[in-house]
């Protein structure tokens, strides 16, 4: 069985954009990562499970777990190895146990929780639920969009994880982070 890669330092900065479905993290990590020329990591798990639910008509199961954050990770160590001084992660793995367990009554692979709780970030950025909810394959609690984020806020908080929260349009968003930042890099 394959393993998860163990993440790389790669002697940058690394920033986590966290937090619930539909709430602008692709949006602002893209957005982050041209805005300082910086690395972009990519949500593994929406290109798989797109991909699953176009050839099968399926949704994410717990065998899928372990392959997601084995893709996630080698995503993110490419990232790392781009000899880029920022790298923004559009997610983590301390995302995906917070999905694994919110989905399946706080169940996930063991692999996975071990290098959500030892893979380290210079700064997440939670993103609040203030955002209108878009309707796409895969996404699929509307409802649940409190319940959602006190689950992503509180494992920061649990894991004692760096964390900034954002609230508002893009833009103010942005500006939030970028002061943070900035502040970081001074």
């Amino acid at each position: 069985m394959e393993k998860i890669p163990q993440q790389h330092s790669g002697n940058c900065i690394k920033i986590v954009l966290f937090g619930p479905e539909s709430t602008g993290k692709t949006t602002l990590s893209k957005a982050l990562a041209k805005q300082y020329d910086a690395a972009w990591v990519p949500e593994f798990a929406r290109e798989y499970l797109q991909q699953k639910w176009d050839q099968e008509k399926k949704i994410c199961e717990p065998k899928d777990i372990l392959p997601i954050a084995i893709g996630q990770m080698k995503l993110e160590n490419a990232a790392a190895n781009s000899r880029k001084k920022l790298v923004f992660c559009d997610t983590d793995l301390l995302e995906t146990k917070v999905y694994s367990e919110a989905y399946y009554d706080g169940w996930c692979d063991e692999q996975v929780v071990a290098a959500a709780l030892e893979n380290e970030y210079d700064l997440y950025v939670l993103t609040y639920i203030d955002t209108p909810w878009q309707a796409d394959d895969l996404r699929d609690r509307p409802e649940q969009r409190e319940e959602m984020f006190a689950l992503f806020e509180n494992a920061l908080i649990k894991n004692n994880r760096p964390y900034i929260l954002v609230k508002g349009s893009i833009e103010e968003r942005i500006k939030r982070i970028t002061n943070h930042l900035n502040s970081i890099l001074n």
